[in-house]
């Protein structure tokens, strides 16, 4: 009898491969990777572009935990750039960088901003009110999808303010943009109730919410809007009697409705320096400055109101950062650990942690509209037959 056994390999081709084991082989690989094999053939293409594969890597890649933070920055040639971080790196390291080219839609990029992010979307809008191009864009697949022209706009209804909001729908699985708009030329502020009209990506049009279902109140022009829990946030006003009166407006993207969060008290009258608000981690803070004092409360039980917790009163100027004097300009956000991210007037971002006080230097150059938010990378929109030229 023989010493030597032979072992009889069976080799499938990879083109015979079942689809949940290509599945489960191409969620593991990065995103540079899977779309290198969209060209592989048009079986590998079709399946991967499906959107139930594209729902099942972003489930992957939710739950693999890779701690990206996104930043809206600028170069030291003031040219607007897009960067990921690693938090889970000591370092902080850079994941990967993005630089935002569409001449045909932003002349310059200068002229858009980052209104959210969302499953690794970006929904881009213009920064000039008159201009009403509002883009959605993954950087990971270079796809850039530009909305149509929404009902409300100036040269169809006069000078207005619109506070835009996007996020995704747990309800429909569905993606979703919303615009809160005053109109100016008749406003009251007492009276008036804001129009309300919404985008959704499966379908491709807008369709206005009924009037009455949006509280009488107003939104502040420069606030951000803050996506946690399936709904939208805003500090929003309201005016009686001449005073300003501050809440979060919740909109609730799978009831497609309004809610409204009362704020912390603060002494005195907040006015027209309301603060904003910011995802903390499974819920939502918020940061007021004074005149010499940034202070930061957070929400223990999202919804409650009973739950804000003042977590920090920090001083505004001359405060010595790594041997040197800085002020704080402002509170950009969290990370995941609960840190809280601060831009100096330098321009430095540090993090601080809110109970022992410990601060990183991120070794990251902030500036005037610098901004920071959590990150998934994604392949959403890759399935979608865009309208303007991949960037």
């Amino acid at each position: 009898m023989s010493d030597n056994t032979t072992t009889n390999l069976i080799i499938i081709p990879w083109g015979s491969l079942p689809d949940e084991i290509l599945t489960n082989i191409f969620v593991f690989l990065p995103i540079k990777s899977i779309i290198i094999c969209t060209s592989v053939s048009k079986a590998w293409k079709s399946l991967i572009k499906n959107p139930t594969f594209i729902s099942t890597h972003l489930h992957h890649s939710l739950n693999k935990n890779q701690n990206l933070l996104f930043f809206r920055l600028r170069s030291q040639n003031q040219k607007e750039f897009y960067a990921l971080h690693n938090e889970d790196d000591a370092d902080f390291t850079q994941h990967a960088r993005f630089d935002f080219h569409a001449p045909d839609l932003y002349p310059h990029n200068r002229h858009c901003r980052v209104v959210g992010t969302c499953n690794g979307l970006l929904f881009l809008s213009s920064v000039f009110h008159a201009d009403n191009t509002l883009c959605l864009w993954n950087p990971c697949v270079g796809k850039l999808l530009k909305l149509p022209s929404p009902n409300f706009t100036d040269a169809t209804h006069g000078r207005l303010h619109a506070s835009n909001g996007f996020g995704f729908d747990p309800k429909t699985k569905d993606y979703k943009v919303i615009r809160v708009v005053t109109l100016l030329e008749s406003l009251g502020l007492e009276k008036n109730r804001p129009q309300v009209e919404i985008y959704t990506l499966s379908t491709g049009q807008w369709r206005m919410l009924r009037t009455d279902l949006a509280p009488i109140c107003g939104l502040y022009w420069t606030d951000p809007q803050t996506f946690i829990n399936g709904a939208l946030h805003w500090v929003a006003f309201r005016v009686r009697n001449n005073y300003f009166h501050n809440f979060v407006l919740v909109f609730d993207l799978g009831e497609e409705a309004f809610h409204e969060i009362l704020l912390p008290e603060f002494p005195g009258h907040m006015g027209l320096r309301p603060g904003s608000v910011s995802v903390y981690r499974n819920s939502i803070a918020f940061f007021r400055k004074d005149n010499d004092f940034l202070h930061i409360w957070a929400m223990k039980e999202y919804g409650v109101v009973s739950s804000w917790t003042k977590v920090l009163s920090l001083p505004l100027f001359n405060l010595d950062f790594f041997g040197a004097s800085d002020s704080i300009q402002r509170a950009l956000g969290f990370r995941r650990n609960g840190e809280v991210i601060l831009k100096l007037d330098g321009g430095r971002l540090i993090s601080l942690d809110l109970e022992t006080r410990e601060i990183k230097d991120l070794r990251i150059m902030g500036y005037e509209k610098t901004i920071v938010d959590f990150y998934v990378e994604s392949l959403v929109l890759l399935d979608k037959a865009t309208n303007s030229e991949d960037t």
